[in-house]
């Protein structure tokens, strides 16, 4: 048996190579559930049927487009810039990731439900992308955000 020493001390384990599990099963297509976790410190292991993070299965420059949006606040121009791609296509990479993530429809309008609640007959309606900027601000939670992005659909 060889010794590890990784992020975890001292293991007795040989040293494992962080890989992205895929989210589809490779034999029919059907989605795959975590079911089994393990400790590195003290190989423990559980098992069991976990919850799966819709996030854990991106791509590193799904991520990194998804860092990006987040640390400009939703700037399109900075996700472009970053990029280095037209704003169209800045875009559509965008709204890409948001269909890989489950919350297509990029761009209709989503009505705010702020203190005062929805918008009224003369106040601008919110897109998906001014609904995310806001979660990535603070200015409202997940559970907010998933209510309001859901109100589209």
């Amino acid at each position: 048996m060889s010794v590890a020493y990784g992020t975890g001390g001292f293991t007795g384990h040989p040293p494992v190579h962080a890989h992205r599990p895929p989210r589809d099963c490779p034999v029919c297509g059907a989605g795959l559930q975590v079911t089994r976790l393990s400790c590195d410190a003290c190989a423990s292991e559980l098992s069991g049927v976990f919850e799966s993070c819709g996030f854990c299965g991106l791509t590193d420059t799904e991520r990194d487009l998804l860092r990006v949006f987040l640390v400009s606040r939703g700037n399109m121009r900075e996700v472009e810039r970053h990029l280095g791609v037209s704003y169209p296509t800045a875009r559509q990479r965008y709204a890409d990731l948001l269909a890989k993530l489950g919350l297509e429809g990029a761009g209709s309008p989503v009505a705010p439900a702020g203190p005062a609640g929805p918008a009224g007959p003369n106040e601008p309606e919110q897109s998906r992308e001014d609904v995310l900027a806001m979660l990535a601000r603070g200015e409202i939670d997940v559970d907010a955000a998933a209510d309001r992005l859901r109100q589209v659909g």
